[in-house]
C-alpha cells in the first residue's frame, strides 16, 4: 500500500484552498477534501497530478472526477449525518469516501465489474465502509433499499431515470448531470409524491451513464 505523507497532506490543503476559491463554502466538504488521500485512488503514474483540480483516467475507461465537481455536487446535495445516500457510479470510490466522511450511509452502484471489484477492496483497505456496494445498472437504482434521503449521479445522463425519482424520499434531494455532450448539473427536490422542483446549475462534463451494458 502506498503511503500518505506530510507532503501529500500539504498538497491537499492547497487543493481545498483552490476548491474554496472556486466558490465551495461547505466546511464539511472542504474538510473531506483535506482529509481523503486522493493520490491513493489513482494509478501511481498519475500521483504527481493527484492534488490538481482536474479529472484523471482510472481503470475501465472511466475517470476520477475533478475535485471541484465532487465538492460542488456534494455541497448541492446538503448531506446530513445519518442520511441514506444512493450513489450512481462508484468509480474510483473518491466521491463515496467524501460521502462517508460526511457521515452518510452510502449505497453505491458501479456497472464496470473490474472497477467494482477493485474499488470495493480498496475502500475497505483505507477504512471507508459504505453500507452497500452493488454491481449493476445505475438507471434502475436500488429499490430494495429505497427510499433514499439523497441521490447523487456521478455520470452524465441523457435524461433523468424514472426509477431514481421514485426512490427519492419526499423532502429528498437528487443531483444529476443531464445532457449528451456537456451536462447541466441539475438538482431535483421531491416536494410531494408527485411534485419535483428543478434547479439548474452550470455546465459540467462527465463520462456517460450507460444503461443495460452488463
Amino acid at each position: 500500500m502506498r503511503k500518505d505523507t506530510l507532503k501529500h497532506q500539504g498538497k491537499r490543503l492547497q487543493l481545498a484552498k483552490v476548491v474554496e476559491g472556486k466558490g465551495i463554502k461547505d466546511e464539511k466538504v472542504l474538510d473531506a477534501i483535506k482529509k481523503i488521500p486522493r493520490h491513493l485512488f489513482m494509478d501511481s503514474s498519475f500521483e504527481d497530478h493527484a492534488y490538481q483540480d482536474k479529472a484523471f483516467p482510472i481503470a475501465a475507461d472511466q475517470t476520477i472526477s475533478q475535485p471541484y465537481t465532487v465538492a460542488f455536487q456534494t455541497e448541492v446535495l446538503q448531506v446530513k449525518k445519518g442520511d441514506m445516500v444512493l450513489e450512481i457510479g462508484t468509480g474510483s470510490g473518491y466521491q463515496t469516501a467524501v460521502l462517508c466522511e460526511l457521515g452518510a450511509k452510502v449505497y453505491s452502484i458501479e456497472r464496470q465489474l473490474e472497477l467494482f471489484k477493485r474499488t470495493k477492496l480498496f475502500l475497505s483497505k483505507i477504512g471507508y465502509r459504505p453500507r452497500y456496494l452493488a454491481f449493476g445498472d445505475g438507471y434502475k437504482g436500488l429499490p430494495d433499499y429505497a427510499p433514499f434521503d439523497r441521490i447523487i449521479v456521478t455520470a452524465g445522463a441523457p435524461f433523468v431515470p424514472k426509477p431514481l425519482l421514485s426512490q427519492l424520499k419526499v423532502g429528498g434531494r437528487m443531483v444529476i448531470p443531464v445532457g449528451k455532450d456537456t451536462q447541466i448539473m441539475t438538482l431535483l427536490e421531491r416536494k410531494s409524491e408527485t411534485e419535483f422542483e428543478k434547479t439548474e446549475f452550470g455546465n459540467f462534463r462527465f463520462v456517460p451513464l450507460l444503461e443495460d451494458r452488463n
